[in-house]
């Protein structure tokens, strides 16, 4: 009945999505539990400021150089006497100089503050993919909490029902009293089991919250199971895709790309520079417009080191990008191997292991129940059903973590 709830729920996902007081009431599914921390995370914020950043230093790398403008005045000074000199008199001079740009230098430049831009955009597609597959991940382990807490509250109540039996036994004078010491203590492990996993619940539960910037309410249900199936492309499929998809991958790109265009400022800039000078000069008896060529020649120092580091800080990016190319791939192969032994798992106890030991309890509790077996018998099925249900749990958590370590390095995620 649950599964049957939970996937008429998810029917209504981008209806409740838009209507945050109804998903309170009957669930956030993991697509709205990851747009809602998307937009509201203050890291991703933090990202896209960065990328803005980096769109203003393209601005500024477009710009031209601006002219420069000298004035000069002053009066004349008198040597001789005024009769032979004339009246004192005042003169000026205007110089205009303007740079002209290596258009080798600008195109180096230009390019490299874009490569930056798409180095800022893979790596706020990376805090976006990370941030996806965190949120993922813990609302799962909310749910295998949840689902852990469930089964200590049914343990906890079979071993209060199983005390109460004993209880009765030892009154009637049918059992030793030494079999309900024994069940008062398994009552109150149980208890303790139970208290511990609600406690986990509840930090599981604010840890997501932490996640979402407190955009989910203090009180909020997940509409969305352990056992939610997971569907991928074949691994030939995703390591085709990875090379293009990947953040990582792309900044490293976009980074060695922008060394590159780096490398050729620096060598751009030994050449000559020139900027181009005006001047216009007035005292009381003439007027002169000169213009000219102002060249400065890079004779003594070609820049040698800028070019160095930037061919060294070429060569790491590049060394980077070969290594982490290949590690991406191991990753990816990695958790798609962790994934495959997470499936064989939940198969393996979904497929009669997990049955196998409820049908055991239950030949176990009529028997006590008939007096045919002691409490030590339901206890021992009954440690045999926790354990096989916390590790199929535990089998169906690993399960979606794998899958959401795939998407985060193919950057598959729902989008804000």
């Amino acid at each position: 009945m649950r599964k049957i709830f939970i996937s008429a729920l998810s029917g209504f996902a981008l209806l409740l999505s838009g209507n945050p007081l109804l998903a309170a009431e009957s669930g956030y599914t993991v697509t709205d539990i990851q747009r809602m921390g998307l937009q509201a995370n203050g890291l991703l914020q933090a990202a896209r400021s960065q990328v803005d950043i980096a769109r203003a230093e393209v601005t500024s790398a477009s710009a031209f150089p601006n002219p420069e403008v000298t004035f000069m005045a002053g009066p004349d000074s008198k040597r001789l006497p005024e009769s032979e000199t004339g009246p004192s008199s005042m003169q000026r001079q205007v110089t205009v100089s303007q740079p002209l740009e290596n258009p080798f230098v600008r195109r180096a430049r230009i390019g490299a503050a874009e490569s930056g831009v798409e180095a800022s955009l893979a790596n706020l597609e990376q805090a976006r993919a990370d941030l996806a597959a965190q949120l993922r991940v813990q609302t799962y382990e909310f749910l295998l909490r949840h689902d852990l807490a469930d089964m200590e509250s049914d343990i906890h109540g079979l071993m209060k029902e199983i005390q109460r039996r004993i209880k009765l036994s030892v009154e009637l004078g049918e059992t030793a009293r030494f079999e309900l010491i024994r069940a008062d203590t398994e009552v109150m492990t149980a208890a303790s089991r139970k208290e511990a996993a609600s406690l986990n619940t509840e930090r599981a539960r604010i840890a997501l919250q932490k996640l979402t910037a407190g955009a989910l309410p203090a009180e909020f249900n997940v509409a969305a199971s352990l056992g939610d199936p997971v569907t991928l492309p074949s691994l030939e499929a995703l390591r085709a895709e990875l090379p293009a998809a990947n953040p990582e991958i792309l900044r490293l790109e976009a980074e060695q790309n922008r060394a590159r265009l780096r490398i050729d400022q620096e060598r751009a800039s030994v050449l000559p520079s020139i900027d181009v000078l005006y001047s216009n000069y007035q005292d009381k008896q003439f007027t002169s417009n000169t213009a000219g060529l102002s060249v400065r020649i890079p004779l003594f120092y070609q820049r040698r080191g800028e070019v160095d580091a930037a061919v060294s800080d070429a060569a790491r990016v590049r060394e980077t990008l070969d290594y982490r190319r290949y590690e991406i791939d191991r990753l990816l192969e990695s958790a798609w191997q962790a994934m495959e032994i997470a499936r064989r798992r939940v198969e393996m106890f979904e497929g009669g292991i997990v049955k196998e030991a409820e049908a055991a309890l239950r030949v176990a509790e009529a028997a006590f129940r008939l007096g045919e077996r002691g409490f030590i018998e339901v206890l021992d099925t009954q440690r045999v059903l926790r354990n096989t249900r916390s590790e199929l749990l535990q089998a169906q958590f690993e399960l979606q973590s794998a899958a959401a370590e795939i998407d985060r390095l193919r950057a598959h995620y729902p989008k804000e």
